[in-house]
């Protein structure tokens, strides 16, 4: 039983190209300082950089861990398969680029018997393993880079919208009827959703600090954000009025900068002139104030960085507000029917 002294934990990880991280994920699972039972059900998608070598070798080295084939990809698929292949009466969830701290379980587990919530998570505390890396987790980490969820800056302890990964009661996902599996990105918002319309309580832990190693170069940030604003997009579709106001500012901000370019091109081009140009003039206000708030967010910081860590960062931060709100505005208007995201398939 979840209230149980010790109740046993069965850790879910869909796996897809993650030669480089899924080894530490597996090694923070099985070094948990937790003195309940645990399984490890590794959900293992078509890899092609020598993942699914790596991972069955551990599987036989490891009683403890299992693997799933997971042949479409898809996260939420892989999840559910995971979910149901487990037996314990917890469900964790990690995700194969994130390293749980040894007490991560001992005290969730603490967390959600004191609370009674169905769900309860933590911070992601993301961190770089090169400079372009580490300016995208600090704009992971910034309440400026993605838009202010607890679960990226911190918050005080108590009730929550959604939860990074999750450490869930199965009888919570199980009446909520799992991950839905025709979402491929968002799908924890949307679940996180079903459990509180449904009574469940989702909580928030700040002592929960997850490190997560974010996209490591621009081309595989560029699609890993597309995607997800394009399935943000379609959700604010499917559940209308029940969206925080902050996934409208990035695709804002595109509008903005796209009306900016348009209003440039007809005044260089003196088909805007004269008063009606003076007024279109304030459309330049909102890419103006951007770049002064984005360049302020780059300069404040305790850390002491090199200057191109800086620049980097400059980029990295509009590189993911504006992908994400193209993406926003393509899944609004069109749905999300058809988009992945490739991040983990392509270099």
């Amino acid at each position: 039983m979840a209230d149980a002294p010790t109740p046993g934990i069965s850790y879910v990880i869909p796996v897809l190209n993650e030669v480089g991280y899924i080894e530490a994920a597996i090694g923070s699972v099985l070094h948990q300082d937790y003195p309940g039972p645990l399984e490890l059900i590794l959900a293992l998608g078509p890899s092609t950089d020598g993942t699914t070598e790596l991972v069955e070798r551990l599987a036989r080295d490891e009683p403890r861990i299992r693997i799933v084939e997971n042949p479409d990809a898809d996260i939420p698929i892989g999840l559910n398969l995971a979910i149901k292949a487990s037996t314990m009466p917890i469900i964790v969830r990690v995700d194969a680029h994130s390293a749980l701290p040894t007490d991560y379980a001992s005290t969730a587990i603490a967390t959600l018997q004191r609370t009674g919530a169905a769900n309860v998570g933590g911070v992601m505390l993301a961190k770089g393993k090169n400079a372009f890396q580490s300016a995208v987790a600090r704009a992971y980490n910034s309440r400026f880079g993605l838009g202010g969820a607890s679960y990226h800056g911190g918050a005080e302890e108590g009730e929550s919208e959604s939860a990074y990964l999750g450490v869930f009661r199965r009888e919570a996902v199980e009446k909520a009827g799992y991950f839905d599996e025709t979402i491929r990105r968002g799908e924890d918002w949307e679940l996180n959703l079903r459990i509180r319309t449904g009574g469940g309580l989702v909580w928030f832990d700040p002592a929960l600090k997850v490190s997560y190693w974010p996209r490591e170069n621009w081309p595989k940030l560029v699609r890993q954000f597309f995607a997800t604003g394009v399935w943000r997009g379609e959700l604010v579709r499917r559940y209308r009025g029940r969206n925080p106001w902050r996934f409208f500012a990035p695709p804002v901000l595109v509008l903005s900068v796209v009306a900016s370019i348009l209003v440039g091109i007809l005044q260089l081009t003196g088909v805007l002139t004269g008063w009606p140009s003076a007024i279109a003039s304030i459309v330049f206000l909102g890419p103006i104030l951007y770049v002064l708030l984005v360049i302020a967010v780059s300069l404040l910081t305790d850390a002491v960085e090199p200057w191109w860590h800086r620049l980097l960062f400059l980029i990295v931060l509009p590189t993911m507000h504006l992908a994400w709100g193209a993406g926003f505005i393509v899944g609004l208007l069109r749905g999300a029917s058809g988009i992945n995201d490739t991040s983990r398939t392509e270099i």
